[in-house]
């Protein structure tokens, strides 16, 4: 049975692949279910049309494992094959599991494929090139009518921007839910962060391609100084917490803080991308059932290693990439067999440098991915909160109030989080030229009740980067929510959707001069 959200993810890409031509991308949170999802869609997929033949791919045995059981309790008879030597197991079949690097050579072999899927599918290059991009380029020869969907919690690269910015192979981004929804419905965990006393210190450290050189970056916080003031202040805040995760800035960094745990009598051990694999599964076995208390790693457990009871992550890795960020955030968001949160102690400045794990800026496309992030830090407890909340969300020591701003409009909003509804009563669509750089737009204007503001919303659909694919993946979301088609004309677009249904509600706030429309919700709302 799926959740209403895994449902509502399958039935917009429906919608969207029967409306447009090229390939969605799905954005779920970590820990979403996002392997239950890709089950329910192979399964709808082959029992409408029986000669359908899927692939699904992604980087890792874990992912492929856990993907290929997922199938099994959906549909235990599944016509399921697995190709990957890392499993030791390479059977193609009507619906195939595989590692990229073992079949990215084998089009030839799959023959006609109709859908790929790819798990963590940010890993597909943006240029063409690279193993995925030569594997669809060979099975797009095939079958030209091949449809690609991806899956990911980051639909962003370092230097690159987002995944839909062209040259990249994904053209549209389909957000079914978010974080904040699946915390408050109890299908994640929050996390808890603090301020920690002791900082690793990278100032100089150089980057390459916009992240830093993992030389450099050990050298700098790989010291007996460094290791032994983080071990013990682990120690000091961690409480009775059982299942500590080490995030380490290369293998010998993980060696030796996990060296330094031990000494000071915390059982510990080391996961590199070098352990054997039966070392591996020991060591995880022995993690998960207490013996352990504590797992080191250096750029291997941010990707499916799933253990929902991890309760501590140290994060002793500084970096630029968000993604990087989210997906070790990410390993403490299951819900807890024995608590309720996990805590993140953050030595490497990363919540600062990207902010909170709900309010993450996606990297600019070519940018250095620096910048002032939006957190503050609670001088009671020393939670790190959103910049504009009111008071803070662990301890509930009220901020000073913020000094006005002059030209600036502003909401009150406690948590930072949300902002003001409105039901809406119709809405209007026009084109306007920005008279910055002469380029058109599209701006819908909602309208509620007499004494309510007309909310306007300017969507620059044809500007490149970050702020372009979010304005048109807004505008795809309502083509496909109102029923609405496209016109190449874009005063014939805003006309169809002028006449289409608009939401039943919005949720809004001020930024800046400008509104910005935070949710849009179709269903009926109580009166």
């Amino acid at each position: 049975m799926l959740r209403d959200y895994q449902q509502r993810a399958i039935d917009e890409l429906y919608k969207w692949l029967a409306t447009h031509a090229g390939h969605p991308c799905v954005v779920m949170p970590t820990g979403s279910g996002k392997s239950h999802i890709v089950a329910a869609l192979c399964k709808s997929a082959l029992q409408e049309w029986p000669e359908t033949r899927i692939l699904m791919l992604t980087h890792v045995k874990e992912l492929i494992e856990q993907n290929a059981e997922k199938m099994r309790q959906h549909w235990p008879d599944a016509p399921l094959g697995i190709y990957s030597a890392s499993i030791g197991i390479k059977q193609m079949d009507c619906i195939t599991f595989a590692g990229i690097q073992s079949i990215r050579n084998k089009a030839s072999e799959l023959g006609h494929v109709d859908l790929v899927i790819i798990d963590e599918c940010h890993l597909v290059s943006h240029k063409d090139e690279g193993g995925y991009r030569k594997l669809l380029a060979a099975l797009s020869a095939i079958n030209p009518h091949l449809r690609v969907i991806g899956l990911t919690a980051t639909p962003y690269r370092l230097g690159h921007g987002l995944i839909t910015d062209k040259p990249a192979l994904f053209d549209a981004l389909l957000e079914p839910v978010g974080i904040e929804e699946l915390v408050h419905k109890g299908y994640l965990a929050p996390l808890r962060s603090k301020v920690t006393s002791a900082k690793l210190d990278v100032s100089g450290v150089h980057k390459r391609g916009g992240e830093y050189i993992e030389a450099e970056l050990q050298k700098a916080v790989n010291t007996d100084v460094n290791n032994v003031a983080t071990v013990k202040e682990v120690i000091n805040l961690a409480g009775e917490r059982k299942a500590w995760l080490f995030f380490c800035a290369g293998v010998d960094h993980a060696e030796s803080v996990s060296v330094m745990l031990n000494v000071h009598g915390i059982p510990a051990a080391c996961i590199t991308g070098e352990t054997p694999k039966a070392e591996r599964e020991r060591i995880i076995s022995e993690y998960k059932a207490g013996k352990l208390r504590a797992l080191t790693n250096a750029n291997v457990l941010t990707t499916g290693f799933d253990y929902p009871d991890i309760d501590l992550i140290a994060m002793l890795r500084p970096t630029m990439s968000a993604s990087l960020y989210v997906q070790m955030a990410g390993r403490g968001m299951r819900p807890k067999s024995h608590t309720d949160h996990c805590l993140v102690l953050d030595f490497a400045g990363v919540v600062a440098t990207h902010g909170p794990i709900t309010a993450v800026v996606p990297p600019s496309k070519g940018g250095s991915g620096n910048g002032e992030a939006p957190v503050k830090v609670c001088d009671a407890c020393g939670e790190l909160v959103h910049l504009s909340a009111r008071q803070c969300s662990a301890c509930g020591t009220p901020f000073p109030e913020p000094k006005a701003k002059k030209l600036k409009l502003h909401d009150d909003d406690i948590m930072g989080l949300g902002g003001k509804t409105m039901n809406v009563s119709s809405w209007t669509w026009r084109v306007q030229t920005s008279q910055k750089n002469g380029k058109k737009m599209l701006v819908v204007s909602y309208y509620g009740g007499l004494s309510d503001p007309v909310i306007r919303e300017y969507l620059t659909v044809l500007h490149d980067g970050i702020a372009g694919g979010k304005a048109r993946n807004i505008v795809s979301k309502y083509l496909l929510d109102c029923n609405v088609t496209p016109s190449e004309d874009m005063e014939e677009t805003a006309r169809r959707l002028t006449a289409a249904k608009p939401p039943a509600q919005i949720e809004y706030k001020m930024d800046g001069q400008y509104h910005r429309v935070l949710r849009r919700n179709y269903a009926p709302q109580a009166a």
